[in-house]
C-alpha cells in the first residue's frame, strides 16, 4: 500500500483511481464493507481504491476538546487500511489554509487534477469545503461535470444498531468488550513500542512493559486483562492498567499503558507489543501506601490467572 502525504506529494496518474473520503477511526466493520465495495468498484474499473483522509481530524482542528478519543492512531489505521487490502492512501494536513478551501477549490485540486477520481464514494450526509458549503448533491454535480461518478456509502447494521465508532466507543467504556469486538470484527487493541520506565513495578512484584500511548487522551482507563501479542508471533496472558498512577505520580495528566504478562521474564524493550483487551477488572485508584497498591495488584494477576485459565 501507498502512503501519500500532502497533496504535493501525489504523483500524477492518468488512469485515476476510485475513492472513499473519511476518519475510519477503528476501522470497524462498517467501513470494511465499505472499503470492500470500494475494492470491487476498482476491480470492475481496472483502477486503484484509495482513501482520502485528514491529519488531524476536522474536529480535532476546530474543538479540539470536544473531539473524540481515537480509537485507533494513525499508524494503525494504516496497517489496518493495508490489510483491508487498499492500494492508495491519501493523508491531507488538515490546518488554516485547508480550512479555507472551497468545495470547488476541492473537487478541482484534490480529486480531478490529483488523483483523477473516476468513482468517489462517500456517504449522503458528507459535507465539506469552507463553511462546509459542499454536499452529496454538489458531489453528484461535480462528478457529471468532471466525469465521474458518485455513490453513496451504506449503513451497516448489527443486532438493529448502526455500526459507527461512536457505538463502539460506548461500548468500551461500558467494559463490554465482546460487544466491541462484534462491531471491529477483531478484539479491541493498543499497539506501542516498550519503553525504558522508573522500573516500579518490579518492586511492586509485578514488572510492567511500558507503552507510549502517543495521544491526547486514552480510549480506556482502568485495569484490565489482556492478552499480549509480541513481535515474534507469541501470544502471552497479561493485565494492564491505563492510567496517570495516581499512588505514585501526584500531578500526572497523561495515561499510560503498563503490561505485566503473566510468568513472562524477557527483555522486549524497543520492541512493538499489540495488546488486547478483553475484560475490565477495576477502576484506577489512589491507594493510601505502597503496601495496599502491592496488595491491590497482587489481586489483580490473581484474577488474571483465573480468567485465563
Amino acid at each position: 500500500m501507498q502512503l501519500v502525504r500532502g497533496l504535493h506529494n501525489v504523483q500524477p496518474a492518468p488512469a485515476g483511481c476510485v475513492a472513499t473520503i473519511g476518519n475510519f477511526d477503528g476501522v470497524h466493520l462498517g467501513h470494511r464493507q465499505i472499503l470492500q465495495r470500494l475494492r470491487d468498484r476498482g476491480e470492475q474499473l481496472g483502477l486503484p481504491a484509495c482513501v482520502i483522509i485528514f491529519e488531524p481530524q476536522p474536529l480535532e482542528f476546530f474543538r479540539p476538546e470536544q473531539a473524540p478519543v481515537r480509537l485507533t492512531r494513525l499508524r494503525d489505521k494504516l496497517e489496518l487500511f493495508s490489510a483491508a487490502g487498499v492500494d492508495r492512501v491519501l493523508c491531507i494536513a488538515f490546518n488554516r489554509h485547508f480550512q479555507h478551501m472551497s468545495a470547488q477549490a476541492f473537487v478541482e485540486q484534490v480529486l480531478v487534477r490529483a488523483l483523477s477520481v473516476k468513482h468517489l464514494q462517500v456517504g449522503d450526509d458528507f459535507r465539506f469545503g469552507c463553511g462546509r458549503s459542499g454536499d452529496y448533491a454538489y458531489l453528484q454535480q461535480a462528478g457529471q461535470d468532471h466525469g465521474f461518478t458518485v455513490e453513496p456509502t451504506c449503513t451497516v447494521t448489527l443486532d438493529g444498531q448502526r455500526i459507527s465508532s461512536t457505538l463502539i466507543r460506548q461500548k468500551l467504556l461500558a467494559g463490554d468488550f465482546s460487544a466491541a469486538e462484534r462491531l471491529l470484527g477483531r478484539p479491541y487493541c493498543i499497539q506501542g513500542r516498550v519503553l525504558h520506565g522508573k522500573k516500579l513495578g518490579r518492586q511492586l512484584n509485578a514488572p510492567t512493559a511500558n507503552i507510549q500511548l502517543k495521544r491526547r487522551h486514552a480510549p480506556l482507563r482502568g485495569v484490565y486483562i489482556v492478552a499480549a501479542r509480541l513481535a515474534d508471533g507469541r501470544v502471552l496472558p497479561g493485565v494492564a492498567n491505563i492510567g496517570v498512577r495516581p499512588t505514585i505520580e501526584q500531578q500526572n495528566e497523561i495515561a499510560h499503558l503498563e503490561v505485566h504478562l503473566l510468568d513472562f521474564n524477557e527483555n522486549i524493550y524497543g520492541q512493538r507489543l499489540a495488546v488486547e483487551f478483553h475484560h475490565k477488572l477495576r477502576d484506577e485508584e489512589k491507594f493510601a501506601d505502597m503496601a495496599q497498591l502491592r496488595a491491590a495488584i497482587a489481586e489483580d494477576i490473581r484474577q488474571a490467572r483465573a480468567y485465563w485459565a
